[in-house]
């Protein structure tokens, strides 16, 4: 069973069909004709196949790599002591690659949108097979939104502050009263990783590693405990949209933002790159397992043949990095330097976007 905020998609009919009776003996043994049938009956017509081959036609002819930054290669420390999933810390060189300046916006998914038709997956229908148990009437797209508490709760049970709500998708991230007019320069959220790993082909790019990011949000600096130094606040500034106040019922916004800020709103690192730690969570194209660490390669490792996460056997997640605003002290403190996050493939939520890097 999945959970309520993932969706598979479903099959079209077949778009391919042989003439009847009507059609000659001799026809109906030519050797060709035979090959060619058998190959359009056998051919995919998924609503998967379709979409991603609307995306393929449409990349542009030549890819910009405006407003990307280049990463030389080299050798790193990867990883932190700090969480249990992110050791051990352990030495990866990566290759020189062009990544992102800053998290793709509403404006630049808009783009793709128009080009493409593209359909997130949390506007589409949801297959009641997936969701045995559920009534009809609640079965209807959307996607998570977070919901601040009334008072103090345990932070035990996150499903507290988490609620699926109909009409939620990136033109709309916390439901249908919502909107992303003047806010085109925000990064777009309610993004799944098949959405992010859709827009990436679009613009001839690709998902970043884990450790490409990672070294990429270091920027060649000491292992410190957050990526920009040693403390919290360096000289009484923050440094990265994250939570203040008491989670998850009263976000003061210190740093001037209760949620998502417009790209830039921070200082960028010395590579020239911005919010690589805060404000939206952001995929990675590896598989997530805890234990990768142990044995992952040293030269451009791209993850784990297969996911698994104890917590949620049989679950497909991918690593996501960097914490977003919803990350405090006190709950769910990944913009640690090193740390890692995770997210089912096709789940999304008003704190999850995405950035692209190119291979040069």
């Amino acid at each position: 069973m999945k959970v309520l905020s993932s969706v598979i998609l479903l099959g079209l009919g077949g778009i391919a069909a042989v003439k009847g009776g009507g059609e000659s003996k001799k026809k109906a043994k030519n050797p060709q004709a035979i090959t060619v049938c058998q190959t359009a009956c056998k051919a995919t017509s998924s609503k998967r196949a379709l979409l991603m081959q609307s995306v393929q036609t449409t990349i542009a002819q030549k890819v910009s790599t405006a407003g990307m930054v280049l990463v030389e290669g080299g050798t790193f420390a990867m990883g932190t002591s700090e969480f249990p999933d992110a050791q051990p810390v352990h030495k990866v060189t990566v290759n020189k690659f062009l990544i992102d300046e800053h998290e793709v916006t509403n404006a630049q998914f808009a783009e793709f949108v128009k080009a493409t038709q593209y359909v997130t997956v949390a506007e589409r229908p949801l297959n009641p097979a997936d969701y045995p148990g559920v009534p009809l009437d609640k079965l209807v797209p959307g996607s998570a939104v977070f919901k601040p508490t009334k008072d103090n709760v345990s932070l035990n049970n996150y499903q507290q502050w988490w609620e699926y709500v109909a009409g939620a998708n990136w033109r709309h991230p916390t439901g249908p009263e919502s909107s992303i007019k003047g806010r085109e320069n925000y990064p777009v959220v309610q993004i799944s990783y098949e959405d992010a790993l859709a827009y990436a082909k679009w613009a001839g790019k690709r998902l970043p590693t884990e450790a490409e990011w990672e070294f990429a949000a270091r920027a060649g600096r000491p292992n410190t405990k957050y990526y920009w130094g040693s403390q919290l606040k360096p000289q009484g500034k923050w440094m990265a949209n994250i939570y203040q106040g008491s989670f998850p019922n009263n976000n003061t916004a210190e740093d001037g933002f209760a949620d998502a800020a417009p790209v830039k709103s921070f200082s960028k690192n010395p590579l020239g790159i911005y919010d690589l730690e805060g404000n939206v969570w952001e995929w990675c194209s590896d598989l997530y397992r805890p234990d990768y660490y142990k044995n992952s390669p040293k030269i451009n490792p791209k993850g784990p043949t297969s996911s698994y996460d104890p917590d949620e056997p049989g679950v497909e997640k991918h690593v996501q990095r960097g914490g977003s605003f919803l990350c405090s002290d006190q709950y769910c403190i990944r913009y640690v330097a090193g740390s890692r996050g995770k997210g089912e493939t096709s789940s999304a939520c008003n704190h999850l976007g995405f950035r692209c890097v190119k291979d040069l």
